[in-house]
């Protein structure tokens, strides 16, 4: 049989009897597919698999514990051999011929009247492919096909709308990492090529931004130290607002959503207002770009833990030795500040501190110092946002940190670094 002679289609078994003639590993596996469509399926076999056999105890399908028969066909809409015998394969395969339903001969695929392709199911897509009748070849294909699906390398978005009936869509709170496109998780990449609307910040893989259908909406929301252009109660109702009206919506946020990121509140507001939302974590720009200068958050023999705040009110609470890292987020502004409340709790001077601009992205700059002369290095190379602030001996890890990290000679870098690929 060439691949020509093959009709793709699908058959809708809800509540029809089908017959699955065999009792072994293959038998099982066409009988739980089957059982996934719903089918009332029937298994004929003098031996069963553990599986098979408690299916039936369960009262999930029925077993005749006998050989195969002519009449197990009357009334059936589908039937699988699966003996391994291919004489009683051939006769099931001939009697199903004779009263004109459809069969799947596992001992001959090119004498079977039908084939079972190779199934994955993302989302609600479902993807079934047939390669010549070779297994191993079908199987390989439908992975490659589902792991681009569920990667977002190709489009798995509706595009008829939920909303025409009156349903609800969706909200995906997105952490889409530090900016570089290739540390978005994959489940967060999926659900952005679904989006009917992105609600985007200024931070995070922007990029991806580009790689949207031309249809797909992009509301932009992002906020700068100081300046809310669009309030966070806005963007709250932003988001409920397109979600009613069937829309699957994806809120793309720099880092995590759930660190300083006013996720919660965001998921929050979806909730009170009949919402369904969902929280996919991100990269967090707090451990991640200290990482991308290569300055760990921890370090065996330097640091057990860290603190992550946000400006310097809170440091009067976070521990105050050179062994406790503590990572500044939106703290540029008030770095002087920070720098003079940390070393009045007691942390020396020449405590290690690391600046991270622009964190994996062309233009990351890292400006290395200490406690006391941090300030004025910034002020002096005109350190901005986005950036994070390392304090703390984890920053004599850093590549770029000086060699005589003890000394007063420290300086701007902007490193040649490797990147991170992007896929």
């Amino acid at each position: 049989m060439a691949i020509q002679d093959i009709y793709p289609t699908a058959l809708r078994l809800l509540g029809r009897p089908v017959l699955v003639v065999g009792g072994g590993p293959v038998a099982e596996r066409r009988a739980k597919g089957l059982l996934d469509a719903g089918a009332k399926v029937t298994v004929v076999a003098p031996v069963a698999t553990d599986t098979l056999r408690g299916l039936a105890t369960s009262g999930l399908l029925t077993w005749e514990q006998r050989e195969y028969r002519t009449s197990d066909l009357d009334g059936v809409w589908f039937a699988q051999t699966a003996t391994g015998t291919a004489a009683v394969d051939t006769q099931v395969a001939a009697d199903a011929e004779a009263q004109r339903i459809w069969c799947v001969n596992a001992s001959d695929h090119e004498a079977s009247a039908a084939w079972t392709p190779a199934v994955a199911v993302v989302d609600d897509v479902k993807i079934a492919i047939n390669a010549g009748g070779d297994p191993r070849r079908a199987m390989a294909l439908r992975n490659a096909v589902a792991t681009a699906l569920e990667t977002g390398d190709l489009p798995l978005r509706r595009h008829r709308k939920t909303g025409t009936d009156g349903s609800v869509g969706s909200v995906a709170l997105v952490g889409g990492g530090p900016g570089d496109s290739g540390l978005i998780t994959v489940r967060g990449r999926r659900l952005l090529g679904q989006a009917d609307v992105v609600v985007a910040d200024r931070l995070g893989p922007r990029e991806l931004l580009k790689e949207l259908a031309p249809d797909v909406r992009v509301i932009e929301v992002g906020k700068t130290p100081g300046h809310h252009p669009v309030p966070q109660l806005q963007i709250n109702r932003i988001l409920v607002e397109e979600a009613l009206k069937g829309n699957r919506v994806v809120r793309l946020k720099g880092g995590d959503p759930y660190v300083l990121g006013r996720g919660g509140e965001e998921a929050e507001f979806c909730r009170q207002n009949g919402v369904e939302v969902e929280v996919v974590s991100g990269v967090t720009s707090a451990i991640s770009v200290p990482a991308a200068a290569g300055i760990p958050v921890t370090h065996r023999g330097l640091a057990k833990g860290f603190s992550v705040v946000t400006g310097h009110e809170e440091l009067s609470e976070v521990p105050a030795r050179p062994d406790h890292t503590v990572v500044l987020l939106m703290g540029v502004a008030q770095l002087r500040d920070s720098a003079a409340e940390l070393a009045g709790s007691g942390l020396p001077l020449d405590t290690p501190v690391g600046i991270v601009e622009n964190g994996y992205l062309p233009d990351q700059r890292v400006t290395i110092g200490t406690l006391g002369t941090i300030a004025d290095q910034a002020e002096a190379v005109g350190v901005a946002n986005p950036a994070v602030i390392v304090i703390g001996d984890v920053v004599r890890v850093s590549p770029f940190a000086p060699q005589h990290f003890k000394t007063a000679d420290y300086s701007t870098i902007t490193p040649n670094r490797p990147r991170v690929r992007s896929n």
